[in-house]
């Protein structure tokens, strides 16, 4: 294959030109020119940071404030006042495949998500009440099923549903803070949402990776699902979590409430314990997760989070599944003037039962977090590469059907803070799949968001 073939950028569907798809590609660019008309030179610099008043949270003129829409008139302050909060975006995936996979295609895809938090307290209640609200949208396509992968390279795209058009109330959930270190939490649970891992900003959804092993390590996939419902309590220190106990429903619950079928397979168990560190005089975390499910499984079920290759013959029930994650992270650099701002390097290792769980061992290492850049101070950056091993039983059985092998891939992107409110992020991913026959898959994509 020539270089010019195998760097060209991927094809435009004609059928975005017409339809739903052209009013969907149509918003898309609108959100576009509005990024890109406003520039970032103001956001961005910040020689005069400590001269220069703070706009209010919602205000401020419309190129440098937090949200597009702004402070709705000031009602918006009135409600975050009262204890109310709401948060809204729209984000629009362009991705294609350059070379290898299944199919050498493009597709134009995006989310919605609709966000709200009550502070108990604030609305009336008592303190240390908090209810969080999130519902999504997706729409239009993506190419997670052509790359031949199990983990898909669009995790904004891949949740609710994989495919087709949706929306779904993802979350809903009640927590209640004991005491400044000590909070109990139960409700219909995303799970993503929860994830807490330094240097991967935006939990891949909208502004970090997009492929989903960067944003939880695939070997969870057997019995964890993107919503479900759950109870847990956690121990926080300075905010973080350092221990936590949690039991969820073993059923995925993203687009139903969750209580028809509730525990009827078993539940699971989730603990987890996190060491704050301060290596080299920089923060990091050591952790733990595990889970045991009571559950019954087959090792080739479907999973909400990872894409099991489909048409592999039945196999039978297994009762219960385990698997035990090491994780860290650790700042290399923190801006000396935001704390907030900085990057390191992060990985993830876990080992699981093998059967009923398809992976048996996984792995997992990157670098990425803020723009070490002085003047772009709303940029993020990520390089990471994953390696999935599969269990000896789930290539036993997949070799029937196919050839499978171990999977393994890498991304890299850049996250361009065009305003507070508009990010622009370039991605490329090199994808060797788990089916044995498909070519190694590049994968270019490009992502918008903005916050309303």
């Amino acid at each position: 294959m020539s270089p010019g073939k195998l760097l060209r950028l991927p094809r435009i569907p004609p059928e975005l030109t017409t339809g739903k798809m052209s009013m969907l590609r149509y918003i898309h660019i609108l959100l576009a020119v509005l990024c890109l008309a406003s520039g970032d030179a103001r956001a961005g610099n910040s020689g005069d940071a400590g001269a220069t008043p703070q706009p209010p949270p919602f205000g401020g003129p419309w190129d440098t404030r937090l949200k597009l829409t702004g402070d709705w008139g000031g009602v918006r302050e009135q409600l975050r006042d009262h204890g109310f909060t709401f948060d809204i975006s729209a984000t629009a995936y362009y991705q294609g495949i350059a070379r290898g996979g299944l199919e050498q295609d493009s597709e134009l895809g995006g989310r919605s998500d609709y966000w709200l938090n009550v502070d108990g307290q604030k609305a009336g209640l008592w303190p240390g009440l908090f209810l969080t609200l999130h519902g999504e949208a997706v729409y239009g396509d993506s190419v997670n099923s052509e790359t031949g992968a199990i983990v898909p390279v669009n995790i904004g795209r891949a949740h609710p549903v994989f495919f087709g058009t949706a929306g779904a109330l993802t979350a809903v959930k009640f927590t209640q803070a004991l005491s400044e270190n000590f909070l109990v939490y139960a409700g219909k649970i995303n799970t993503i949402d929860n994830v807490q891992q330094p240097f991967m900003p935006g939990h891949g959804l909208d502004a970090g990776f997009m492929n989903a092993a960067f944003v939880w390590n695939p070997i969870l996939g057997r019995t964890m699902n993107y919503a479900t419902l759950g109870a847990g309590a956690a121990i926080l220190s300075q905010s973080y979590p350092v221990l936590s106990l949690t039991v969820y429903d073993t059923h995925n619950a993203a687009t139903e409430t969750g209580f028809k079928d509730a525990f009827d397979n078993g539940a699971i168990i989730y603990p987890t314990a996190s060491l704050p560190t301060k290596f080299f005089g920089m923060p990091g975390h050591q952790s733990l997760w595990g889970v045991y499910s009571s559950g019954r499984y087959a090792i080739v079920e479907q999973q909400s989070l990872n894409q099991i290759p489909t048409g592999l013959p039945p196999t039978t029930l297994e009762r219960g599944s385990w698997w035990v994650t090491y994780l860290f992270d650790q700042a290399l650099w923190v801006d000396p003037t935001d704390q907030t701002r900085n990057w390191g390097v992060f990985g993830n290792a876990g080992i699981s039962d093998g059967k009923p769980n398809p992976i048996q061992w996984s792995a997992i290492f990157g670098v990425g977090g803020s723009s070490p850049i002085r003047d772009r101070r709303q940029d993020y950056f990520g390089l990471a590469y994953y390696y999935l091993g599969f269990s000896g039983d789930f290539k036993d059985v997949a070799r029937v059907i196919t050839p499978v092998r171990d999977e393994r891939g890498v991304e890299i992107f850049y996250n361009v803070g065009v305003t507070p409110w508009c990010h622009i992020t370039p991605d490329l991913q090199v994808i060797t799949p788990i089916l044995g026959r498909t070519e190694t898959s590049v994968v270019l994509g490009l992502r918008m968001k903005v916050d309303f």
